[in-house]
Protein backbone atom coordinates (compact mmCIF):
# COMPACT_ATOMS: atom_id res chain seq x y z
CA UNK A 1 0.00 0.00 0.00
CA UNK A 2 1.55 3.70 -1.12
CA UNK A 3 1.36 6.24 1.82
CA UNK A 4 -1.34 8.26 2.32
CA UNK A 5 -1.83 12.35 1.54
CA UNK A 6 -3.83 14.75 2.71
CA UNK A 7 -5.74 16.29 -0.01
CA UNK A 8 -7.86 19.94 0.64
CA UNK A 9 -10.43 20.41 -2.45
CA UNK A 10 -11.36 23.80 -1.90
CA UNK A 11 -13.42 26.10 -3.88
CA UNK A 12 -10.97 28.73 -5.00
CA UNK A 13 -7.68 26.75 -4.57
CA UNK A 14 -6.74 23.30 -3.36
CA UNK A 15 -3.32 21.73 -2.22
CA UNK A 16 -1.53 18.30 -1.68
CA UNK A 17 0.58 17.57 1.59
CA UNK A 18 1.91 14.50 3.43
CA UNK A 19 4.65 14.01 6.52
CA UNK A 20 7.99 14.23 5.45
CA UNK A 21 10.29 13.78 8.57
CA UNK A 22 7.26 13.55 11.04
CA UNK A 23 6.24 17.11 9.95
CA UNK A 24 3.54 17.83 7.07
CA UNK A 25 4.81 19.44 4.62
CA UNK A 26 2.51 20.52 1.19
CA UNK A 27 3.86 19.65 -1.90
CA UNK A 28 4.34 22.25 -5.12
CA UNK A 29 2.24 21.65 -8.27
CA UNK A 30 4.42 21.28 -11.66
CA UNK A 31 4.57 25.13 -11.72
CA UNK A 32 6.19 24.78 -8.49
CA UNK A 33 3.61 26.40 -6.24
CA UNK A 34 1.87 25.12 -3.26
CA UNK A 35 -1.59 26.53 -4.19
CA UNK A 36 -3.18 25.51 -7.21
CA UNK A 37 -6.58 27.31 -8.43
CA UNK A 38 -9.75 25.10 -8.37
CA UNK A 39 -9.69 25.30 -12.64
CA UNK A 40 -10.47 22.89 -15.06
CA UNK A 41 -10.03 23.37 -18.92
CA UNK A 42 -11.31 20.73 -21.11
CA UNK A 43 -9.70 20.98 -24.78
CA UNK A 44 -11.69 19.30 -27.14
CA UNK A 45 -9.83 16.64 -27.63
CA UNK A 46 -10.36 15.75 -24.23
CA UNK A 47 -7.24 16.51 -23.00
CA UNK A 48 -7.26 18.48 -19.74
CA UNK A 49 -5.15 21.50 -18.06
CA UNK A 50 -5.56 22.19 -14.31
CA UNK A 51 -4.57 25.16 -12.26
CA UNK A 52 -3.46 28.46 -13.38
CA UNK A 53 -2.48 27.38 -17.23
CA UNK A 54 -6.91 26.37 -16.71
CA UNK A 55 -7.22 29.94 -15.48
CA UNK A 56 -6.07 31.58 -18.75
CA UNK A 57 -9.05 29.72 -20.77
CA UNK A 58 -11.49 31.68 -18.69
CA UNK A 59 -12.06 35.03 -20.75
CA UNK A 60 -11.29 33.38 -24.09
CA UNK A 61 -12.90 29.66 -23.64
CA UNK A 62 -15.82 30.34 -20.64
CA UNK A 63 -17.74 27.78 -21.76
CA UNK A 64 -15.45 24.23 -21.45
CA UNK A 65 -13.64 25.92 -18.44
CA UNK A 66 -14.68 24.67 -14.93
CA UNK A 67 -14.58 26.92 -11.65
CA UNK A 68 -15.77 26.71 -7.98
CA UNK A 69 -17.39 23.38 -8.94
CA UNK A 70 -16.90 22.60 -5.23
CA UNK A 71 -20.19 24.22 -4.33
CA UNK A 72 -21.73 22.15 -6.62
CA UNK A 73 -20.68 18.78 -5.27
CA UNK A 74 -23.52 16.30 -5.05
CA UNK A 75 -26.06 18.79 -6.72
CA UNK A 76 -26.61 16.21 -9.47
CA UNK A 77 -26.10 19.45 -11.55
CA UNK A 78 -25.12 18.63 -15.42
CA UNK A 79 -21.76 20.42 -16.62
CA UNK A 80 -21.17 20.39 -20.77
CA UNK A 81 -18.04 20.98 -22.76
CA UNK A 82 -17.70 20.12 -26.08
CA UNK A 83 -21.16 18.39 -26.57
CA UNK A 84 -19.97 16.21 -23.51
CA UNK A 85 -21.67 15.98 -19.91
CA UNK A 86 -19.74 15.65 -16.73
CA UNK A 87 -21.17 15.76 -13.02
CA UNK A 88 -19.15 18.06 -10.44
CA UNK A 89 -17.21 14.90 -9.61
CA UNK A 90 -16.22 14.18 -12.56
CA UNK A 91 -14.35 17.43 -12.59
CA UNK A 92 -13.47 16.89 -8.96
CA UNK A 93 -12.15 13.98 -10.38
CA UNK A 94 -9.57 15.64 -12.76
CA UNK A 95 -8.06 18.09 -10.33
CA UNK A 96 -7.81 14.99 -7.82
CA UNK A 97 -6.09 13.03 -10.20
CA UNK A 98 -3.68 16.44 -10.84
CA UNK A 99 -2.93 17.04 -6.99
CA UNK A 100 -2.08 12.85 -7.19
CA UNK A 101 0.16 13.46 -10.40
CA UNK A 102 2.23 16.24 -8.31
CA UNK A 103 2.90 14.23 -5.38
CA UNK A 104 4.00 11.06 -7.28
CA UNK A 105 6.46 13.42 -9.08
CA UNK A 106 7.45 14.82 -5.80
CA UNK A 107 8.13 11.89 -3.87
CA UNK A 108 9.38 9.63 -6.52
CA UNK A 109 6.64 6.87 -5.73
CA UNK A 110 2.86 6.15 -6.50
CA UNK A 111 -0.13 7.48 -4.57
CA UNK A 112 -3.40 5.98 -4.56
CA UNK A 113 -4.73 6.28 -0.93
CA UNK A 114 -5.65 9.75 0.50
CA UNK A 115 -7.31 11.89 2.96
CA UNK A 116 -9.87 14.47 1.30
CA UNK A 117 -11.10 17.19 3.55
CA UNK A 118 -14.64 18.78 3.45
CA UNK A 119 -16.41 21.91 4.91
CA UNK A 120 -18.23 20.66 8.41
CA UNK A 121 -21.48 21.33 7.37
CA UNK A 122 -21.18 19.44 4.67
CA UNK A 123 -24.29 17.35 4.38
CA UNK A 124 -24.65 13.30 3.98
CA UNK A 125 -24.90 13.80 0.12
CA UNK A 126 -21.63 16.46 -0.14
CA UNK A 127 -19.65 13.84 1.52
CA UNK A 128 -20.40 10.89 -0.60
CA UNK A 129 -19.74 12.72 -3.44
CA UNK A 130 -16.83 14.01 -2.45
CA UNK A 131 -15.81 10.18 -1.83
CA UNK A 132 -16.70 9.74 -5.20
CA UNK A 133 -14.86 12.13 -6.52
CA UNK A 134 -12.17 10.44 -4.91
CA UNK A 135 -12.48 6.95 -6.08
CA UNK A 136 -13.06 8.64 -10.35
CA UNK A 137 -9.59 9.71 -9.96
CA UNK A 138 -8.42 6.28 -8.77
CA UNK A 139 -7.86 6.80 -5.20
CA UNK A 140 -9.14 4.64 -1.83
CA UNK A 141 -10.71 7.71 0.06
CA UNK A 142 -9.25 6.78 3.22
CA UNK A 143 -10.63 9.19 5.42
CA UNK A 144 -13.51 12.35 4.72
CA UNK A 145 -12.19 15.15 7.43
CA UNK A 146 -14.12 18.35 8.49
CA UNK A 147 -12.09 21.47 7.06
CA UNK A 148 -11.77 23.50 10.87
CA UNK A 149 -11.05 19.47 12.39
CA UNK A 150 -7.68 19.48 9.31
CA UNK A 151 -6.91 23.29 11.29
CA UNK A 152 -7.16 22.43 14.35
CA UNK A 153 -5.02 19.05 14.04
CA UNK A 154 -2.51 21.45 12.73
CA UNK A 155 -2.36 23.79 15.53
CA UNK A 156 -2.47 20.81 18.04
CA UNK A 157 0.33 18.91 16.91
CA UNK A 158 2.60 21.50 18.08
CA UNK A 159 0.70 23.01 20.73
CA UNK A 160 -0.36 19.60 22.06
CA UNK A 161 0.91 19.53 25.44
CA UNK A 162 -1.83 22.52 26.35
CA UNK A 163 -5.22 22.99 28.04
CA UNK A 164 -7.79 25.24 25.64
CA UNK A 165 -11.33 26.10 24.21
CA UNK A 166 -10.51 26.63 20.56
CA UNK A 167 -13.39 28.66 18.32
CA UNK A 168 -12.04 28.11 14.91
CA UNK A 169 -13.66 30.35 12.46
CA UNK A 170 -13.22 29.37 8.95
CA UNK A 171 -14.21 31.11 6.11
CA UNK A 172 -13.30 29.92 2.59
CA UNK A 173 -13.77 31.06 -0.92
CA UNK A 174 -17.18 28.99 -0.97
CA UNK A 175 -17.81 28.00 2.40
CA UNK A 176 -18.41 28.92 5.94
CA UNK A 177 -17.50 26.45 9.46
CA UNK A 178 -17.19 27.23 12.83
CA UNK A 179 -16.13 24.77 14.87
CA UNK A 180 -15.57 24.70 19.02
CA UNK A 181 -13.07 22.28 20.02
CA UNK A 182 -11.43 21.27 23.40
CA UNK A 183 -7.68 20.41 23.53
CA UNK A 184 -6.08 18.93 26.49
CA UNK A 185 -2.68 16.89 26.39
CA UNK A 186 -2.44 16.16 22.58
CA UNK A 187 -6.60 15.32 22.62
CA UNK A 188 -8.65 17.24 20.43
CA UNK A 189 -12.25 17.20 21.45
CA UNK A 190 -14.91 18.18 18.90
CA UNK A 191 -17.97 20.09 20.89
CA UNK A 192 -19.47 21.61 17.94
CA UNK A 193 -19.96 22.97 14.29
CA UNK A 194 -22.11 25.14 12.46
CA UNK A 195 -21.91 26.74 9.31
CA UNK A 196 -23.04 27.67 5.50
CA UNK A 197 -22.00 25.39 2.84
CA UNK A 198 -22.94 28.79 0.65
CA UNK A 199 -21.38 31.40 2.10
CA UNK A 200 -17.75 32.64 0.89
CA UNK A 201 -15.28 34.59 -0.50
CA UNK A 202 -16.69 34.24 -3.77
CA UNK A 203 -20.25 35.64 -2.88
CA UNK A 204 -18.18 38.66 -2.09
CA UNK A 205 -16.89 39.06 -5.25
CA UNK A 206 -20.37 38.80 -6.81
CA UNK A 207 -21.60 41.66 -4.57
CA UNK A 208 -18.51 43.94 -6.04
CA UNK A 209 -19.67 42.48 -9.52
CA UNK A 210 -23.41 43.74 -9.04
CA UNK A 211 -21.79 46.99 -7.52
CA UNK A 212 -20.15 47.65 -10.53
CA UNK A 213 -21.77 47.09 -13.60
CA UNK A 214 -23.70 44.44 -15.65
CA UNK A 215 -22.77 41.89 -17.65
CA UNK A 216 -25.72 39.35 -18.01
CA UNK A 217 -25.34 37.60 -21.00
CA UNK A 218 -22.11 38.22 -22.09
CA UNK A 219 -19.78 35.51 -20.46
CA UNK A 220 -16.25 36.76 -21.56
CA UNK A 221 -17.04 40.34 -20.20
CA UNK A 222 -18.58 38.22 -16.78
CA UNK A 223 -15.25 36.28 -16.60
CA UNK A 224 -13.27 39.27 -16.72
CA UNK A 225 -15.72 41.28 -14.06
CA UNK A 226 -15.22 38.64 -11.76
CA UNK A 227 -11.38 38.48 -11.89
CA UNK A 228 -11.61 42.04 -11.50
CA UNK A 229 -13.83 41.99 -8.17
CA UNK A 230 -11.41 38.89 -7.26
CA UNK A 231 -8.47 41.48 -7.19
CA UNK A 232 -10.28 44.25 -5.94
CA UNK A 233 -11.40 42.15 -3.01
CA UNK A 234 -7.79 41.37 -2.13
CA UNK A 235 -6.11 44.69 -2.48
CA UNK A 236 -8.54 46.23 -0.21
CA UNK A 237 -7.31 43.55 2.26
CA UNK A 238 -4.61 45.73 3.03
CA UNK A 239 -5.48 49.09 1.26
CA UNK A 240 -7.80 52.08 1.40
CA UNK A 241 -8.34 52.84 -2.37
CA UNK A 242 -8.59 50.38 -5.41
CA UNK A 243 -9.00 51.47 -9.15
CA UNK A 244 -10.86 48.85 -11.11
CA UNK A 245 -10.11 49.30 -14.71
CA UNK A 246 -11.35 47.49 -17.81
CA UNK A 247 -10.94 48.77 -21.17
CA UNK A 248 -13.37 47.24 -23.68
CA UNK A 249 -15.04 45.46 -21.38
CA UNK A 250 -18.13 44.63 -23.77
CA UNK A 251 -20.28 47.16 -25.87
CA UNK A 252 -22.87 48.87 -25.93
CA UNK A 253 -26.45 48.20 -28.52
CA UNK A 254 -24.85 50.08 -30.70
CA UNK A 255 -21.89 47.95 -31.47
CA UNK A 256 -19.47 50.48 -29.57
CA UNK A 257 -16.85 49.43 -27.13
CA UNK A 258 -18.09 50.40 -22.98
CA UNK A 259 -15.20 50.52 -20.87
CA UNK A 260 -15.29 50.23 -16.85
CA UNK A 261 -12.95 52.54 -14.69
CA UNK A 262 -13.95 53.17 -10.85
CA UNK A 263 -12.02 53.64 -7.71
CA UNK A 264 -13.35 51.73 -4.65
CA UNK A 265 -12.63 52.26 -1.40
CA UNK A 266 -12.18 49.96 1.47
CA UNK A 267 -14.89 51.91 3.41
CA UNK A 268 -17.30 51.04 0.52
CA UNK A 269 -16.54 47.94 -0.09
CA UNK A 270 -17.27 46.99 3.59
CA UNK A 271 -20.64 48.88 3.26
CA UNK A 272 -21.52 46.50 0.04
CA UNK A 273 -20.67 43.12 2.42
CA UNK A 274 -21.95 44.11 5.74
CA UNK A 275 -24.97 42.20 5.74
CA UNK A 276 -23.15 39.23 4.54
CA UNK A 277 -20.22 39.41 7.00
CA UNK A 278 -22.81 39.84 9.83
CA UNK A 279 -24.76 36.75 8.91
CA UNK A 280 -21.57 35.11 9.99
CA UNK A 281 -22.57 35.80 13.35
CA UNK A 282 -25.69 33.54 13.95
CA UNK A 283 -24.03 30.60 13.20
CA UNK A 284 -20.42 31.58 15.50
CA UNK A 285 -22.99 32.13 18.19
CA UNK A 286 -24.90 28.87 18.03
CA UNK A 287 -21.84 26.77 17.63
CA UNK A 288 -20.85 28.75 20.60
CA UNK A 289 -23.72 27.41 22.84
CA UNK A 290 -24.38 24.00 21.10
CA UNK A 291 -20.37 23.34 22.90
CA UNK A 292 -21.87 24.49 26.47
CA UNK A 293 -19.16 27.27 26.30
CA UNK A 294 -19.77 30.71 26.56
CA UNK A 295 -17.40 33.13 24.78
CA UNK A 296 -15.50 33.99 28.17
CA UNK A 297 -14.56 30.26 28.22
CA UNK A 298 -13.07 30.52 25.14
CA UNK A 299 -8.87 30.51 25.47
CA UNK A 300 -8.21 31.25 21.83
CA UNK A 301 -9.92 32.19 18.46
CA UNK A 302 -8.13 30.99 15.21
CA UNK A 303 -9.14 32.10 12.01
CA UNK A 304 -8.93 30.17 8.77
CA UNK A 305 -9.29 30.57 5.04
CA UNK A 306 -8.36 33.53 2.86
CA UNK A 307 -11.57 35.06 3.41
CA UNK A 308 -10.93 36.08 7.13
CA UNK A 309 -7.76 38.65 5.89
CA UNK A 310 -10.81 41.22 5.11
CA UNK A 311 -10.51 43.27 7.89
CA UNK A 312 -14.24 43.71 8.91
CA UNK A 313 -14.46 39.48 8.68
CA UNK A 314 -11.67 39.63 11.87
CA UNK A 315 -13.82 42.89 13.73
CA UNK A 316 -16.94 41.22 13.15
CA UNK A 317 -15.02 37.85 14.97
CA UNK A 318 -13.65 39.49 17.59
CA UNK A 319 -16.57 42.24 18.35
CA UNK A 320 -18.88 39.17 19.03
CA UNK A 321 -16.61 36.87 20.64
CA UNK A 322 -14.84 39.87 22.87
CA UNK A 323 -11.69 38.03 21.97
CA UNK A 324 -8.66 38.57 19.69
CA UNK A 325 -9.16 36.47 17.03
CA UNK A 326 -5.64 35.07 15.51
CA UNK A 327 -4.17 33.49 12.24
CA UNK A 328 -1.36 32.05 13.82
CA UNK A 329 -1.20 29.56 11.00
CA UNK A 330 -1.17 29.85 7.57
CA UNK A 331 -4.74 30.11 6.80
CA UNK A 332 -4.69 29.16 2.87
CA UNK A 333 -2.48 26.20 3.67
CA UNK A 334 -3.55 25.46 7.06
CA UNK A 335 -6.18 23.03 6.76
CA UNK A 336 -4.33 20.66 3.92
CA UNK A 337 -1.24 20.28 6.46
CA UNK A 338 -4.28 19.26 8.85
CA UNK A 339 -5.32 16.97 6.53
CA UNK A 340 -1.24 15.09 5.89
CA UNK A 341 -1.61 15.10 9.66
CA UNK A 342 -4.61 12.79 9.61
CA UNK A 343 -2.90 10.52 7.28
CA UNK A 344 0.08 10.43 9.15
CA UNK A 345 -2.37 9.49 12.22
CA UNK A 346 -3.78 6.56 9.81
CA UNK A 347 -0.64 5.70 8.52
CA UNK A 348 1.05 5.05 11.95
CA UNK A 349 3.06 7.76 11.66
CA UNK A 350 1.34 9.44 14.56
CA UNK A 351 -0.02 7.63 17.69
CA UNK A 352 -2.44 8.23 20.61
CA UNK A 353 0.32 8.82 22.69
CA UNK A 354 0.74 12.18 20.30
CA UNK A 355 -2.65 13.05 19.20
CA UNK A 356 -6.20 11.54 19.67
CA UNK A 357 -9.29 13.54 17.81
CA UNK A 358 -12.70 13.34 18.33
CA UNK A 359 -15.57 15.01 16.01
CA UNK A 360 -18.68 15.23 15.87
CA UNK A 361 -22.12 14.87 12.99
CA UNK A 362 -23.19 18.61 12.64
CA UNK A 363 -26.81 17.63 11.67
CA UNK A 364 -29.93 16.24 13.15
CA UNK A 365 -30.56 13.08 11.67
CA UNK A 366 -33.82 10.89 12.01
CA UNK A 367 -36.79 9.71 10.11
CA UNK A 368 -40.19 10.88 8.96
CA UNK A 369 -42.35 9.93 11.20
CA UNK A 370 -46.69 10.23 11.11
CA UNK A 371 -48.38 12.23 14.51
CA UNK A 372 -51.76 10.96 14.63
CA UNK A 373 -54.12 13.64 16.87
CA UNK A 374 -57.85 14.32 16.48
CA UNK A 375 -57.42 17.70 14.40
CA UNK A 376 -55.63 16.00 11.46
CA UNK A 377 -52.15 13.61 10.92
CA UNK A 378 -49.05 15.09 10.34
CA UNK A 379 -45.90 14.03 8.81
CA UNK A 380 -42.98 15.04 11.41
CA UNK A 381 -39.21 15.07 11.71
CA UNK A 382 -38.40 12.76 14.25
CA UNK A 383 -34.38 12.84 15.57
CA UNK A 384 -32.74 9.79 15.95
CA UNK A 385 -28.92 11.54 16.35
CA UNK A 386 -28.99 15.15 17.61
CA UNK A 387 -26.44 17.31 16.08
CA UNK A 388 -23.02 18.20 17.74
CA UNK A 389 -23.23 13.91 18.88
CA UNK A 390 -19.83 13.14 19.18
CA UNK A 391 -19.05 10.59 16.59
CA UNK A 392 -18.32 7.65 15.57
CA UNK A 393 -22.20 6.97 17.06
CA UNK A 394 -24.62 4.38 16.85
CA UNK A 395 -27.86 5.48 18.11
CA UNK A 396 -31.48 3.61 18.06
CA UNK A 397 -35.03 4.06 18.97
CA UNK A 398 -38.46 2.41 18.89
CA UNK A 399 -41.45 2.99 16.17
CA UNK A 400 -44.42 1.22 15.22
CA UNK A 401 -46.49 0.48 11.95
CA UNK A 402 -48.84 3.20 11.34
CA UNK A 403 -51.88 0.77 10.07
CA UNK A 404 -53.11 -2.28 12.34
CA UNK A 405 -52.25 -5.25 9.81
CA UNK A 406 -49.20 -3.24 7.97
CA UNK A 407 -46.55 -5.98 7.08
CA UNK A 408 -43.94 -3.92 5.26
CA UNK A 409 -42.62 0.00 6.14
CA UNK A 410 -40.79 2.90 4.26
CA UNK A 411 -37.72 4.25 6.70
CA UNK A 412 -37.19 7.41 5.12
CA UNK A 413 -33.94 9.31 6.49
CA UNK A 414 -33.73 12.86 6.64
CA UNK A 415 -31.15 15.19 8.20
CA UNK A 416 -31.68 19.24 9.22
CA UNK A 417 -33.11 20.84 12.78
CA UNK A 418 -36.65 21.44 12.19
CA UNK A 419 -39.73 19.25 13.37
CA UNK A 420 -41.47 20.20 9.64
CA UNK A 421 -40.29 17.57 7.29
CA UNK A 422 -40.58 19.43 4.43
CA UNK A 423 -37.76 22.07 6.08
CA UNK A 424 -35.17 19.35 6.82
CA UNK A 425 -33.25 17.15 3.54
CA UNK A 426 -33.80 14.60 2.64
CA UNK A 427 -31.46 11.71 2.35
CA UNK A 428 -32.82 8.53 0.81
CA UNK A 429 -34.95 5.26 2.34
CA UNK A 430 -34.71 1.58 2.84
CA UNK A 431 -37.74 -0.85 3.15
CA UNK A 432 -38.37 -3.41 5.98
CA UNK A 433 -40.86 -6.32 4.53
CA UNK A 434 -41.91 -9.19 6.50
CA UNK A 435 -43.38 -7.51 9.70
CA UNK A 436 -46.02 -9.79 11.36
CA UNK A 437 -49.05 -8.47 11.21
CA UNK A 438 -50.66 -7.12 14.16
CA UNK A 439 -53.79 -8.48 15.56
CA UNK A 440 -56.79 -6.79 18.52
CA UNK A 441 -55.00 -3.83 17.71
CA UNK A 442 -51.16 -4.78 18.70
CA UNK A 443 -48.36 -3.56 17.03
CA UNK A 444 -45.18 -4.85 16.34
CA UNK A 445 -41.97 -2.85 17.29
CA UNK A 446 -39.38 -1.73 15.10
CA UNK A 447 -36.07 -0.98 15.55
CA UNK A 448 -34.44 1.36 13.87
CA UNK A 449 -30.11 2.35 14.05
CA UNK A 450 -28.48 5.12 12.44
CA UNK A 451 -25.00 4.79 12.55
CA UNK A 452 -22.94 7.39 11.36
CA UNK A 453 -18.92 7.02 11.01
CA UNK A 454 -15.89 8.89 11.15
CA UNK A 455 -16.29 9.75 7.28
CA UNK A 456 -19.96 11.29 8.18
CA UNK A 457 -21.52 8.58 6.18
CA UNK A 458 -25.16 7.14 7.49
CA UNK A 459 -25.97 3.86 7.31
CA UNK A 460 -29.79 2.77 8.46
CA UNK A 461 -30.63 -0.22 10.04
CA UNK A 462 -34.59 -1.26 10.71
CA UNK A 463 -35.08 -4.45 12.74
CA UNK A 464 -38.35 -6.30 13.92
CA UNK A 465 -37.85 -6.89 17.24
CA UNK A 466 -39.98 -9.60 18.05
CA UNK A 467 -38.37 -11.78 14.89
CA UNK A 468 -35.29 -9.99 14.08
CA UNK A 469 -35.74 -10.01 10.51
CA UNK A 470 -33.67 -6.79 9.45
CA UNK A 471 -32.48 -4.50 6.31
CA UNK A 472 -29.49 -2.78 6.34
CA UNK A 473 -28.17 -0.18 4.04
CA UNK A 474 -25.59 2.89 3.38
CA UNK A 475 -28.92 5.76 2.45
CA UNK A 476 -28.49 5.57 -1.46
CA UNK A 477 -28.44 9.50 -2.19
CA UNK A 478 -27.83 8.98 -6.06
CA UNK A 479 -29.68 12.04 -7.59
CA UNK A 480 -30.91 13.88 -4.48
CA UNK A 481 -29.95 17.56 -4.20
CA UNK A 482 -29.02 19.13 -1.00
CA UNK A 483 -31.49 21.70 0.29
CA UNK A 484 -29.99 25.24 -0.99
CA UNK A 485 -29.22 26.88 2.10
CA UNK A 486 -30.88 30.47 1.76
CA UNK A 487 -29.05 33.67 1.08
CA UNK A 488 -30.55 36.31 3.82
CA UNK A 489 -28.81 39.14 2.42
CA UNK A 490 -31.31 39.03 -0.56
CA UNK A 491 -34.21 38.90 1.66
CA UNK A 492 -35.36 42.88 0.59
CA UNK A 493 -35.68 41.60 -3.15
CA UNK A 494 -38.11 39.27 -1.92
CA UNK A 495 -41.55 39.59 -2.78
CA UNK A 496 -43.84 41.74 -0.31
CA UNK A 497 -40.63 42.18 1.62
CA UNK A 498 -40.96 46.01 1.46
CA UNK A 499 -43.93 45.44 4.36
CA UNK A 500 -41.93 43.92 6.55
CA UNK A 501 -38.69 46.18 6.54
CA UNK A 502 -39.59 48.60 9.09
CA UNK A 503 -40.70 45.88 11.91
CA UNK A 504 -37.01 44.33 10.82
CA UNK A 505 -34.80 47.15 10.73
CA UNK A 506 -36.16 48.68 13.77
CA UNK A 507 -35.75 45.27 15.49
CA UNK A 508 -32.02 44.49 14.02
CA UNK A 509 -31.58 48.30 15.61
CA UNK A 510 -32.75 46.62 19.15
CA UNK A 511 -29.71 43.94 18.64
CA UNK A 512 -27.18 46.52 17.44
CA UNK A 513 -28.05 48.53 20.81
CA UNK A 514 -27.94 45.05 22.67
CA UNK A 515 -31.11 44.79 24.48
CA UNK A 516 -32.14 41.41 22.64
CA UNK A 517 -31.42 39.08 25.95
CA UNK A 518 -31.58 35.50 24.95
CA UNK A 519 -31.29 36.05 21.09
CA UNK A 520 -34.57 35.63 20.47
CA UNK A 521 -35.08 38.75 18.10
CA UNK A 522 -32.60 37.71 16.09
CA UNK A 523 -33.95 34.47 15.81
CA UNK A 524 -37.36 35.76 14.82
CA UNK A 525 -35.72 38.27 11.98
CA UNK A 526 -33.26 35.03 10.74
CA UNK A 527 -37.18 33.20 10.13
CA UNK A 528 -39.01 35.97 9.30
CA UNK A 529 -36.04 36.76 6.02
CA UNK A 530 -36.11 32.55 5.54
CA UNK A 531 -39.64 32.92 5.03
CA UNK A 532 -39.88 35.65 2.54
CA UNK A 533 -37.44 34.17 0.67
CA UNK A 534 -39.80 31.16 0.74
CA UNK A 535 -42.54 33.12 0.02
CA UNK A 536 -44.21 31.55 2.96
CA UNK A 537 -46.47 35.06 3.39
CA UNK A 538 -49.17 33.58 5.95
CA UNK A 539 -46.18 32.04 8.36
CA UNK A 540 -44.58 35.82 7.62
CA UNK A 541 -47.31 37.56 9.02
CA UNK A 542 -47.40 35.36 12.08
CA UNK A 543 -43.93 35.84 12.58
CA UNK A 544 -44.14 39.35 12.63
CA UNK A 545 -46.73 39.75 15.12
CA UNK A 546 -44.57 37.61 17.10
CA UNK A 547 -42.09 40.04 16.53
CA UNK A 548 -43.86 43.33 17.17
CA UNK A 549 -44.89 41.67 20.42
CA UNK A 550 -41.12 41.06 21.61
CA UNK A 551 -40.19 44.28 20.76
CA UNK A 552 -42.42 45.67 22.89
CA UNK A 553 -41.51 43.82 26.10
CA UNK A 554 -38.13 44.29 25.75
CA UNK A 555 -38.47 48.58 25.27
Amino acid sequence: MSRIVGIDLGTSTSEIACIVDGAPKVIPNTQGKLITPSVVHIREDGDVLVGEEAAEYLFTRPECTFIEVKRLTGSGEVLCAHGKEYDPEDIQAILLRYLVGCAETYLKEKIDRAVITVPAYFTDVQRRATARAGELAGLSVERIINEPTAAALDYGLVNRKECKNVLIYDLGGGTLDVTVLELFEGVLDVKASRGNNHLGGKDFDEIIMRNLTDTAGDERATMRLKKAAEDCKIALSVQEVYNVSLPFLSTDRNGKPVSLEKNITRAKFEEWIGETVASTKEPMMTALADSGLSAADLSIVLLVGGSTRIPCVKKLVEESLSATAHSLIDPDLTVVRGAAIQAGILDGVFTSADLVITDVCPYTLGIEVLHESFFEDKLLFDPIIPRNTTIPVDKSKLYFPVETYQTAVDIKAYQGDSSNLEDNEYLGEVKLTGIPPSFRGKKEPIEVTFSYDVNGILQVKACVVSTGRQVSAEISTTGVKPKPQLDLTKWEKAEGAKRFRPAIRKAEKMIADELDEGGDLEILVKQIKEALLLNKVEYTDKLRNKLLELMDILK
